[in-house]
């Protein structure tokens, strides 16, 4: 048996990643008016699981902001998906009460801020590859331009794509 630090008996699984969702959990029980909190994380992040399985996956992006007063509230990344997800509500509010949810109606809200921030971190720097030869034709050209005064930001440049693409 593990012990009693390793254990971990909660995880919110509405989370993208099990390290966040155990490092809320631990951090909801560390405190005696946080630790109130957990159940009420915990049947959102169920929420947010059950509603992953009823959608299709074209709306992975949705999630589940609140469910108080049978009114459940989804955050979607913008009014295109919000569009196609209103005619998915029926299908997602029986499929919600099968599972037993009593959701008796759905709200969307549109927030762009999410799907802005969560493709941040996928944006990935690109750095041009040139093959040798491009690289070669490259300062043949800096070196064939005329030297003139108008040649001059041209001829700079090319010498320093070269020079960078050499390294």
């Amino acid at each position: 048996m593990q012990s009693s630090s390793n254990q971990r008996p909660y995880t919110i699984f509405g989370t993208r990643d099990r390290r966040t969702a155990f490092g809320a959990t631990d951090f909801l029980r560390s405190n005696e008016r946080l630790a109130a909190l957990l159940p009420a994380a915990m049947r959102i992040g169920n929420l947010q699981k059950d509603v992953r399985v009823i959608l299709p996956p074209m709306y992975g992006g949705c999630d589940v902001l609140s469910f108080q007063d049978s009114v459940l509230v989804l955050a979607v990344p913008s009014s295109a998906v919000a569009a196609k997800l209103k005619q998915q509500l029926p299908k997602l509010q029986a499929g919600l009460q099968k599972k037993g949810w009593q959701v008796e109606s759905v709200r969307i809200k549109i927030q762009v801020g999410r799907a802005v921030a969560a493709a941040q971190p996928q944006a990935v720097k690109r750095v041009l590859e040139l093959p040798p030869t491009a690289v070669q034709a490259f300062e043949e050209l800096g070196e064939a331009l005329p030297a003139t005064a108008q040649n001059a930001p041209l001829i700079a440049a090319l010498r320093r794509l070269a020079e960078k693409r050499k390294a």
